[in-house]
């Protein structure tokens, strides 16, 4: 074999498998014929569909190649905006008895197990389909009166016994949506992931280290520094705590953003958290001002007040992250990095706790022996 014949075979296969793979040489096993298609951007994914305009009604083919049978798929449309929020969704995956549904779920919050329920637009027909590891819906819609360019989104996530998990937030999960013009065929795809999702992940991260890791290191620094190096400690200490509450009121506002976004849907434990740390933050800021001299007769009342509420702002800190985190539903490594992140300051807590204790005592023993009077000659 020649080596020009070899590349030969090689570019015929290669070309054999692309043609393969395209959505328009694709037969059904049941016979159905589709006039338009589509290879979509991400999921491995396949959209064909037949549309007639003069009663709005469309039969789709939603097909996900090379998917685990543990899984489930979702293909949507969202009448309303560019998003998760408001998707009408046609879902499928093989229960615990490994029964194969078909069903639909509109999305009302980031948080969907994509429980069942009707669409805001009528689906006389709904059915899936199972083989080679490629799941398929079939569905009949009836789309509301010259909505011929729908906006469309599909996803895939772990199904846990009859449970359907949450899909994943990196990656191809983030790129699956576009739109669609059912009438001329024409795609049109979206990069990157959901602006909403984005400024959700930036949210998080902005509070996560403002509350979650500035506000902890700033009475840290307070606690300990001031043993070792006064009085630096108290200009560490306001870097910290004022930079924290800076970036507080960033993320403040991306949350306010997000809010406005939602539609409706609002995650009311979080967004409570968010509002009274802003309040005590600025309470602590105006402590500061009001901050009396170490000899004033109110200075231990302050120390009191001024402790009290930064100890309350780190727990209620770090307790609104964990919220953020059941909100954004991450990969289970930002969890796990950020309870290292406090696993590690605990412990640097304790160790210098320690220390810190050990000074005081043999400080006031040495303050003691230099006190004592020497005995009368």
């Amino acid at each position: 074999m020649t080596p020009s014949f070899f590349f030969i075979v090689i570019f015929f296969l290669l070309a054999s498998q692309s043609s393969a793979q395209s959505c328009k040489n694709y037969a059904f096993s049941n016979n159905n014929n589709y006039a338009a298609c589509n290879d979509l951007q991400a999921l491995n994914s396949y959209l064909h569909w037949n549309y007639d305009e003069a009663t709005s009604t469309v039969e789709i083919a939603y097909r996900r190649a090379g998917i685990e049978p543990k899984r489930w798929v979702a293909w949507a449309i969202n009448p309303t905006a560019k998003g998760m929020i408001g998707a009408q969704s046609l879902v499928a995956y093989r229960n615990a008895s490994g029964i194969l549904r078909a069903y639909t779920s509109p999305v009302t919050t980031y948080r969907t197990r994509l429980q069942e329920g009707n669409l805001s637009f009528q689906v006389p027909k709904i059915s899936a389909d199972f083989s080679n590891n490629e799941m398929i819906i079939f569905a009949t819609i009836v789309l509301p009166k010259n909505m011929t360019k729908v906006n469309h989104l599909w996803q895939d996530g772990p199904v846990i016994g009859d449970h359907l998990g949450m899909h994943a937030l990196s990656g191809d999960h983030v790129r699956s949506m576009g739109t669609v013009d059912l009438l001329s065929g024409k795609v049109v795809t979206t990069k990157g992931g959901s602006p909403n999702l984005r400024f959700k992940q930036v949210h998080g991260l902005i509070n996560a280290v403002s509350w979650g890791f500035l506000m902890p290191m700033g009475a840290i620094t307070a606690r300990y520094m001031k043993v070792f190096a006064d009085p630096a400690w108290f200009y560490a200490h306001i870097i910290f705590q004022t930079s924290a509450y800076a970036l507080g009121i960033a993320g403040a506002v991306t949350g306010i953003y997000l809010g406005g976004k939602s539609h409706g849907v609002q995650h009311q434990t979080h967004r409570k958290i968010g509002i009274v740390l802003l309040v005590l933050g600025f309470l602590q800021l105006l402590a500061l001002k009001l901050r009396p001299s170490k000899e004033h007769k109110y200075r231990l009342w302050w120390n009191i007040y001024h402790h009290s509420l930064g100890y309350t702002i780190i727990v209620l800190s770090i307790i609104n992250i964990f919220e953020g985190f059941n909100i954004l539903n991450p990969v289970k490594t930002w969890r796990l990095l950020y309870a290292s992140i406090l696993i590690v300051l605990g412990a640097i807590a304790v160790v210098l706790e320690v220390l810190t204790w050990f000074v005081v005592i043999r400080r006031k023993r040495e303050t003691r022996k230099t006190t004592v009077p020497a005995p009368a000659a």
